[in-house]
């Protein structure tokens, strides 16, 4: 324990690390997410992506939940797909 320790130090936000994920300008994103997803694990990745999710049906019974659900997880995978192409292009 530290000497000036009073015991409510550890509600103190802590440092911010001095290496941490720096910021990416609108224009560079989508040749972070073309790195991010190139590769043989990347193409695994994004075909995953794409059968848990646009190709992916749900039957008649399913809930108004669960079609908003899938809609929200199809249009995050189609907007990564989409940025992984343009930064490629």
């Amino acid at each position: 324990m530290r000497r000036n320790d009073t015991g409510w130090d550890w509600f103190s936000a802590p440092a911010a690390p001095d290496d941490g994920p720096q910021a990416v300008a609108p224009g560079d994103i989508e040749s972070v997410f073309a790195r991010c997803f190139a590769g043989t694990d990347g193409e695994r990745t994004l075909a995953h992506l794409r059968a848990m999710t646009l190709d992916r049906c749900l039957g008649p019974d399913a809930s108004d939940a669960a079609l908003r659900h899938l809609e929200g997880q199809r249009h995050l995978a189609a907007h990564i797909i989409a940025l992984v192409q343009r930064g490629r292009g």
